[in-house]
């Protein structure tokens, strides 16, 4: 098999299995109260909004400076907000309720993320395969927390189990891109990977703080809630930390 179509399977196949994973153990508690509906969702806020503090915006930053990872952010913020004003007039949004958009502006944001993570996988099995599978397996376990953020507020709406996994597998594909431009082109420019990492983490940002824990908030609103998100920023830290 062609060395580059190669890399873009591993990038695809890891970044999928590790989203997919992820919606799976979200979706196992699709049937139960709004405290844990609730405690899921503010979780997953908790764990975005750690790692777009504590890994994310600090790799941007380093990669290209601040000015350049403000710049990705405002551009992030920008277009997702753009999304947010149009998306609640859709037939689509009508049918299955305000919680399809939050999932869909959340996978844009992860389908966001996982472009420079697969420029990042693509250079790194050109830099040596040792290096590209250990980027590969980091990645991967990393989506797993991502996907349950995507999938917890599908959950709330009239869509199937089988749906969410496949909706929520389908933000790897910019993985699938990102991994092949890497591989072919070998090294990419730090502006550009900036550019993007600033840019995920904004779309993230607003989609977390704007959507994800707000209707944490509107399914329960006693301390469970509150708890859960400093839950999900603790385990955010960790897995940023140990990753």
């Amino acid at each position: 098999m062609n060395k580059i179509l190669f890399i873009t399977l591993v990038g695809t196949l890891v970044c999928g299995i590790g989203t997919s994973l992820g919606a799976i153990l979200a979706t196992s508690f699709r049937k139960s109260n709004n405290i844990v509906m609730s405690s899921i969702m503010a979780i997953a806020g908790g764990i975005m909004f750690s790692v777009v503090t504590f890994d994310l915006v600090p790799e941007a930053i380093a990669m290209g400076g601040m000015v350049l990872t403000l710049v990705g952010i405002v551009i992030g913020v920008f277009f997702v907000t753009l999304l947010d004003i149009f998306l609640p007039h859709t037939m689509m949004m009508k049918k299955y309720g305000k919680h399809l958009k939050t999932a869909l502006l959340l996978g844009l944001g992860l389908a966001a993320h996982n472009f420079p993570e697969g420029l990042a996988i693509g250079s790194g099995f050109m830099g040596g395969r040792a290096l590209g599978v250990e980027l590969a397996i980091v990645i991967g376990l990393h989506d797993i927390p991502e996907g349950a953020a995507v999938a917890s507020p599908l959950m709330q709406s009239r869509i199937s189990r089988f749906k969410i996994i496949g909706i929520t597998a389908a933000t790897a594909l910019p993985t699938a891109v990102g991994a092949y431009i890497g591989a072919a082109l070998g090294e990419i420019s730090k502006t550009f990977i900036t550019i993007c990492l600033g840019f995920a983490g904004g779309t993230m940002l607003y989609i977390v703080c704007g959507e994800l824990i707000p209707e944490s908030k509107d399914l329960f609103k006693g301390i469970f809630s509150t708890i859960s998100i400093i839950i999900g920023i603790i385990i955010g830290l960790v897995i940023t930390s140990i990753l």
